[in-house]
């Protein structure tokens, strides 16, 4: 488990914003960037990072909030 300090201080290593939490992977909004977490440590290397669609980040805002 990643500790909440940790995951308040963490930023997208592309642009240096902010990324959504969604327990197995972390989201920059603004690069539409998935990074994922393997063995409870981040992956953060953009090489690794997976481009995702603003129609899959709606899928999963609207499946955390449910």
């Amino acid at each position: 488990m990643i500790p909440k300090e940790l995951l308040e201080i963490l930023a997208c290593p592309e642009c240096k914003g902010e990324l959504l939490f969604f327990g197995e992977f972390f989201v920059c909004e603004n690069c539409m960037i998935r990074f994922d977490v393997v063995e409870d440590i981040p992956d953060f290397l953009l090489d690794d990072a997976k481009k995702i669609t603003e129609e899959e980040l709606k899928k999963l805002k609207d499946e955390r909030k449910s």
